[in-house]
């Protein structure tokens, strides 16, 4: 049999690749070698995190529902039931994929899969013939020169969602989107939790005044902050690990102390054993699989999409990277707009962006207004007590939404309004004119696009 795609991996990129590739009438497989489809984000990623992340919200909320007028007493945590409330919504999600193959025919290849030749996948013994061969192998933790993760004291993120028990400090190096999410589980649970960043800022990439709101929101809870500081070494003990760090710019070195370490620097795309350098397939020094505009690698019927190509490493621009790709197959206009591809942190509060940031645009010296409104003058975030941060809203003089930044509870959901209305093309002054229920949360995205027009109601 002839398969006219193979999909090699099952992420969100992957399996939403041949799903969609099915849907348009291929003959679709998808290959995955890791026991359980849904990639890293699923089963070790963005799913299980969250699952934790809501889990740790529980009982830290329990601390401040005396203020609701509710009493709590002998309250506890199980770590165990945790992780396997965790466990079990990643088992019936990957489950649910597996249906999704069944019902729109997708031939599901369990194994590692390698290219021995355009046209050709092989997985163990067995040679299959494609017609398209679509990469989607995702990306995995990267660490730093002579630190060896071993996932029971020097952790990536897959050990941090794994934990047995709370540790009494867990010392984080990276303040990204996965530090600060799992740094701040743990942090609720009772861990002192101390973040090491080789920066003077935290969450690189987003606007710095909603990173600076994020900071401060996230010391208010518990996390503890060391800013322009680089590992050097960690040194395990009987007792404890000890970790040096330098003071970047200072040549003064420092020492922790901890009894866990998460690595969270960033990940890298996994492409060995696929064989592409026999192929000629092109891959930059970093290790990304360069493609053109439809996905195509150097070598003509090898695609890839998702974290093993340049871009956002994120779940839902591999799945529109994987729809696009599979759609221009099919003789359709695939495209995907980067520009409006939002990322979201999932920390109290939360963190989301979309577009560009103040600082992107006075380096390219583009004109610009600005409005923001605080979440402390909306009604809703009041009532509820999420008061933390803000929104804000960058536009061209026409009102064309050049970018958009939340630091505050449900950021992750308020901002596809704002993602929308640049998808659309509305302006600040039609998302302005737009009702919104009151009292709600975004009732402030209103705001921030008034007050860009020097119009705001409540500020």
């Amino acid at each position: 049999m002839t398969y006219d795609l193979i999909v090699i991996g099952g992420g969100p990129g992957g399996y939403v690749a041949a799903i969609r590739a099915a849907q348009l009438g291929l003959k679709v497989a998808c290959v995955e070698g890791r026991g359980a489809l849904g990639g890293t984000c699923l089963n070790v990623g963005c799913i299980p995190s969250k699952a934790l992340l809501t889990s740790s919200a529980k009982y830290a909320e329990l601390a401040h529902l005396s203020s609701h007028g509710i009493a709590v007493e002998g309250a506890s945590i199980d770590v165990p039931a945790m992780m396997g409330r965790k466990d079990k919504i990643v088992g019936d999600l990957t489950k649910g994929i597996a249906f999704l193959f069944k019902k729109n025919e997708v031939d599901h290849i369990e194994g590692w899969a390698s290219i021995p030749s355009a046209g050709q996948v092989k997985v163990g013994d067995d040679v299959y013939q494609a017609k398209n061969i679509l990469i989607a192998t995702g990306s995995e933790p990267t660490s730093l020169p002579g630190i060896e993760i071993d996932e029971q004291d020097i952790l990536s993120s897959t050990g941090a969602i794994a934990l047995e028990n709370v540790p009494e400090h867990l010392v984080v190096i990276g303040a990204g989107v996965i530090g600060l999410e799992l740094g701040q589980v743990w942090a609720r649970l009772g861990a002192k939790v101390t973040v090491v960043e080789y920066l003077d800022r935290v969450l690189p990439g987003i606007d710095g005044e909603i990173a600076k709101l994020a900071q401060r929101a996230l010391s208010k809870r518990g996390l503890k902050f060391q800013l322009g500081r680089a590992l050097k070494s960690v040194e395990k003990t009987d007792a404890s690990l000890l970790l040096t760090v330098d003071r970047v710019g200072k040549d003064k070195e420092e020492v922790i102390e901890a009894d866990k370490v998460l690595i969270a620097v960033g990940r890298r795309p996994v492409t060995r054993g696929l064989g592409l350098e026999e192929l000629g397939v092109a891959v930059s020094q970093r290790g990304f699989i360069e493609v053109d505009g439809t996905f195509q690698t150097s070598v003509p019927g090898i695609y890839a999409i998702g974290d093993c190509v340049p871009g956002p490493m994120l779940a839902h621009k591999a799945e529109e990277d994987g729809v696009a790709c599979v759609e221009t197959l099919a003789g359709q206009a695939g495209h995907v707009d980067y520009n409006t591809v939002p990322g979201v942190v999932y920390t109290d509060p939360e963190v989301a962006s979309v577009g560009l940031t103040e600082e992107a645009l006075k380096e390219a010296g583009t004109e610009y207004s600005v409005g923001k409104f605080a979440f402390m003058a909306n009604s809703r975030a009041r009532s509820t007590g999420e008061t933390d941060g803000a929104v804000k809203v960058l536009a061209d003089p026409s009102g064309k939404i050049l970018g958009a930044h939340i630091c505050g509870a449900h950021g992750g959901d308020l901002i596809a309004e704002l993602v929308l209305a640049m998808t659309k093309g509305a302006t600040i002054a039609e998302v302005a004119a737009t009702c919104h229920a009151h009292p709600a949360m975004g009732e402030a995205v209103k705001e921030a696009c008034l007050d860009a027009m020097g119009r705001a109601i409540h500020a």
